[in-house]
Formats: structure tokens, C-alpha cells, sequence
């Protein structure tokens, strides 16, 4: 049929009619806003809608023309067909056969869904809520939400509309996407920066024509990261090795969104820290000093930090933690901090502290030697003679030693108030002579006092003369030793004698003996901690 038919004509305006007595206040006073209310009319008549801010895009001057071949004047089809041509369409219909509202939707099934758009056609089915017998159609102008639109419409037999609709009773059983107003991109949004954990990505709006509002959603291998929703977005240890993009989407009250997804460089680079503050070496590079290191700071802040330690710049096995005490294995090396910074999606980092001067162990040098004197017997005087050395403020210190073992209190240069004492018999005595100084290494010097410490025995003689024979008893008594061994000659004129003292006492009797007095002759070998020893005496040989 060439035009709408009369039932079309009566359909949109039986869907309209019912509510035209109420809009009479509309035309008094402008609308409120339509965000702020529910379904419902915004403005009636071209005139009165255009004075509130609602135009009717030139209908007005141009309704008596057919578009489509509907019916001019009031009428839904010839309204929402003349905007179609408006946006660039031919005026040609673009199905076959009727031109019934309710055909619309049908004949144009392929682009028809329920999404509405800015610039879309919303269409009713016939008697559904909101239509009559032959459907409905009107213009979308704006979508406020996906339940929430509002739309213009002309209707046969009632006047010009604008109205807001939410989604329920009397909404559109459909979208027809012919030419919907959509936003165009004029400069493709751009993301700059690098991806990597830590380093923040930014991407730029772009330009859209119309102007519009523009919101951002950064994608992680094509999902949403919550919260990211801003123009920058910093990538954290999580995202590590994944592939992020930004879905930027253009939005505007009178237009369908646009949205692109810009893709980033590729993967997420592991992150990098940053030193911000050098670590540091304090102490004094001498041997038995404590070096202290400080880690510095770094950017961001680590999960881990660990303070490693290098001589001449190679890694101390071992030497980790704040402080390394020197020992003289690096003497002449420079030591330095090192530290190291290690986090969860972040490369491992490192940052050395200067250096010290090299370790230093100073050397004490004797310049004229010391040397023992005395002599290693019980009651003699055993002393250490002092040379002289270098630093001359080095601290000596004596120490005497009885077979190995300290000797208490026999700590100068001269032992035991300059005599050995019988509690040294037997005993082997040296003596070690110990240089300190800070910062120098310690020496030592040590003496030998010559063998086992001796002792002198003392010889007691008690004689008695017999006929033609003498009887002597000899005691052997030594300082240190309670039971001397060696042996005992007794010898008076050519006669003699020979025994081992037991308890230190020998008892021989010599005969055979020219009467008259005599001399006796006594000697004691001696062992090796008591020494040989001699005497005499006098005995009166009877006839």
C-alpha cells in the first residue's frame, strides 16, 4: 500500500491518545528534567516542546510530505521515517509490503534487538502494552541507562511528544538499528609508558565527535581488573607477565556509545627498584673492628632486603647481615655493603656502599731482643731481661709457665720474686712475653728456661768408730723431692761402699780399717732433678 493504512493511523494514536488530557500542564511550564522522574510526558505539541528544550528536528515544517510512502501529518510511522531520511537514509522503504508499525520490527528482524541506542527506531508490536492493533514507533533520544530512555513520537490523530520511559509496562518490544547516532572517533586514544610492575600506564582520551564523556576499564589478558578505572593504572606483581589493554568507551546523552580497545607493547615486564639512598659502611677498617652497614632505602619499598658483604669487591662467603667483624684474613682489602633488594614481580636489585680503606693490622717489631737469665734450680733467681720495640706504647704482659700450665700469679718479667721455688722441681719452667696494641697484630715471644728445674741436696753424716771398722749413716735431703733416688759411696782410706738411699738414708760399714782417726769420704750421684753433691767427716777407728 502506498501510505499507512488507516489502521496504522489509528494504532498510534490509540497508543498515545489516552494520555494527551494530562499533558495540558506541560505546555505552561518547563518540564523538570528527565532523569529526575519515572515514566512519563515531558512536553506535548511541536511549538510548546521546542520552547522547553525539546525540539522536533524541522517535522514541523515538513510533515505534510510522505516519507516511505506513510501518511503525512501526525503520524508515528511518517515521524520516525522522515528522522531515518533525516539521518541519510533514502526516502525509500527499505522492506516490502505493509507499513503497519507492527511490520517494522518484523520485516527488519536482522537489526532489531534489545539494546536500545541513540538514533534507533523503539518499536511496539501490535497490542502489546503501549500499542493498538497496528503497533507502534517512535524516535530514540536519548538513553539515560539501558532501562531507561527517552524518546519522541508523533501520533495519527493526537499531536507531538516527548516522553521518558522505564523499562516495564508499555516498554518497547524492540530496538531497529537502520542508522543509529554513534559517536565517531576522531584521534584514537594512545596508551603510553611501558609495561612493567610499578611503572604507571596512561592513556589519553583521544578525540570523539560530538564531544563526549569518556570512561576507562584496563583489561588484564582481555579481563576487567576491578577498580581499574581511571586514565592510569600501575601494574602490580599480579599482573606480571600478562598482556594489558584499556577499553576506552565514549559516551553521550544523545548518542549510542562508541568503544575501542587500545592494546598495550606487550607482556608486563618485571618491576625495577630504585635506590634512593646508597647503603653505608661505618667503623674503622682495622683487624677485631665492627663494620655496621645501613641498606639504604629503595623505591618501592622491598619485601625482602638483605645486606651482603665483599672484600676488593668479591662476596664474603658467609658475611651477610648488618655488621662484619675484620679478621686478618683481609687485611690490605677494601670491604664494602652491598644490598639486596628482592619483591614479588620484581627484578632482584642491588646497590653497594663506598668502599673503606684498605684493612689494617699494624706489626710490632722488638728492635734489641729480650733474653732469659737465672738459672732453672730450686732457690736460684729466673727472670726475662727486656729489649726494646716498636710502638714503644705496645702493652707487655709476662706470663711464667710450669710444664704448659699457668703459673698464678707469676706475671712480671721476673718470676716468683727472682727465686724458683721447690714446687718447680722436676718441672720444666718457660716463659712467653705478649705485645698488644689496637690495630696491631698481637706477638708473642717465648722462653725456654733450660731443662727440668734442679735442686741441691743437702748431706748429713753420722759416723761411729768400731774395732778396726767405722759405721756411717748418710741422709740425702733435697728441697722439692721426697724421696731422692742416685746412689751413695762412702770411702774411708781404700775401703768403700756403695748403696741407694731408701727414704733418703744409707747405712754401710767399712772394716779393715787402720786404728786411729780417719777420714770418710762421702759422694751422691745425684738424678735428674736432684743434683751431685759431696763431703766428708771424721771417724775414730778403734784398736
Amino acid at each position: 500500500m502506498p501510505h499507512g493504512s488507516r489502521t496504522l493511523r489509528h494504532a498510534c494514536a490509540l497508543a498515545l491518545g489516552a494520555l494527551v488530557l494530562s499533558l495540558t500542564p506541560l505546555l505552561v511550564a518547563p518540564p523538570p528534567a528527565a532523569d529526575a522522574i519515572g515514566s512519563g510526558y515531558l512536553c506535548t505539541g511541536y511549538a510548546a516542546c521546542k520552547k522547553a528544550g525539546y525540539p522536533h528536528a524541522g517535522y514541523a515544517q515538513n510533515n505534510k510530505k510522505m516519507y516511505w510512502r506513510m501518511y503525512a501529518g501526525h503520524n508515528c510511522t511518517n515521524y520516525v521515517a522522515y528522522r531515518m531520511v533525516k539521518a541519510g537514509m533514502p526516502n525509500v522503504r527499505p522492506w516490502s509490503g505493509g507499513g503497519n508499525a507492527t511490520y517494522w520490527g518484523q520485516k527488519m528482524s536482522s537489526i532489531t534487538d534489545q539494546q536500545p541506542r541513540v538514533g534507533a527506531v523503539a518499536w511496539w508490536r501490535a497490542n502489546v502494552p503501549g500499542a493498538g492493533s497496528a503497533g507502534h514507533v517512535a524516535y530514540v533520544e536519548r538513553v539515560i541507562s539501558p532501562t531507561e530512555i527517552v524518546i519522541s513520537e508523533d501520533s495519527w490523530g493526537g499531536d507531538f511528544h516527548w516522553r521518558k520511559l522505564v523499562k516495564g509496562t508499555g516498554w518497547p518490544t524492540g530496538f531497529i538499528h537502520f542508522v543509529d547516532k554513534t559517536i565517531n572517533n576522531v584521534t584514537k586514544p594512545a596508551v603510553s609508558g611501558t609495561p612493567q610492575v610499578g611503572v604507571p600506564l596512561k592513556v589519553s582520551q583521544g578525540s570523539w565527535k560530538p564531544a563526549a564523556t569518556v570512561r576507562f576499564q584496563w583489561l588484564a589478558d582481555g579481563t576487567a581488573i576491578p577498580g581499574a578505572t581511571k586514565a592510569t593504572y600501575t601494574p602490580g606483581p599480579a599482573q606480571r607477565g600478562v598482556t594489558l589493554s584499556v577499553r576506552v568507551t565514549a559516551t553521550h546523552a544523545k548518542y549510542a556509545p562508541t568503544t575501542l580497545t587500545i592494546p598495550t607493547s606487550g607482556p608486563v615486564a618485571p618491576g625495577e627498584f630504585t635506590s634512593v639512598e646508597t647503603p653505608t659502611v661505618t667503623g674503622g677498617p682495622f683487624v677485631g673492628e665492627t663494620l655496621t652497614a645501613t641498606p639504604g632505602a629503595w623505591s618501592p619499598k622491598p619485601e625482602n632486603l638483605e645486606i651482603r658483604w665483599r672484600a676488593n669487591n668479591v662476596t664474603i662467603e658467609g658475611a651477610t647481615g648488618p655488621t662484619l667483624t675484620l679478621t686478618e684474613d683481609l687485611v690490605g682489602k677494601r670491604i664494602a655493603a652491598v644490598s639486596v633488594a628482592t619483591g614479588t614481580g620484581y627484578k632482584k636489585a642491588v646497590k653497594k656502599s663506598a668502599s673503606t680503606e684498605p684493612v689494617f693490622l699494624g706489626r710490632i717489631d722488638v728492635q734489641q731482643p729480650f733474653h732469659a737469665a737465672g738459672r732453672n734450680r730450686v732457690g736460684a733467681k729466673m727472670r726475662i731481661v727486656p729489649g726494646t720495640f716498636t710502638p714503644p706504647d705496645a702493652a707487655v704482659t709476662y706470663t711464667w709457665f710450669r710444664d704448659g700450665a699457668p703459673i698464678p700469679g707469676a706475671s712480671g718479667p721476673t718470676y716468683d720474686r727472682y727465686t724458683v721455688t721447690p714446687a718447680d722441681a722436676g718441672s720444666r719452667i718457660t716463659a712467653t712475653v705478649t705485645f698488644t696494641k689496637a690495630r696491631y697484630k698481637t706477638r708473642v715471644l717465648n722462653f725456654a728456661m733450660g731443662g727440668p728445674v734442679t735442686t741441691r741436696p743437702k748431706l748429713r753424716v753420722r759416723t761411729v768408730g768400731k774395732r778396726r771398722a767405722a759405721v756411717v749413716v748418710v741422709r740425702v735431703a733435697a728441697a722439692g723431692v721426697n724421696n731422692p733416688g742416685g746412689q751413695v759411696t762412702v770411702r774411708v782410706g781404700k775401703q768403700r761402699a756403695t748403696q741407694h738411699p731408701s727414704g733418703g738414708r744409707v747405712r754401710v760399714r767399712l772394716d779393715h780399717l787402720p786404728r786411729g782417726r780417719q777420714k770418710v769420704w762421702v759422694s751422691y750421684t745425684g738424678t735428674s732433678v736432684v743434683e751431685a753433691a759431696k763431703t766428708s767427716a771424721r771417724v775414730w777407728v778403734k784398736r
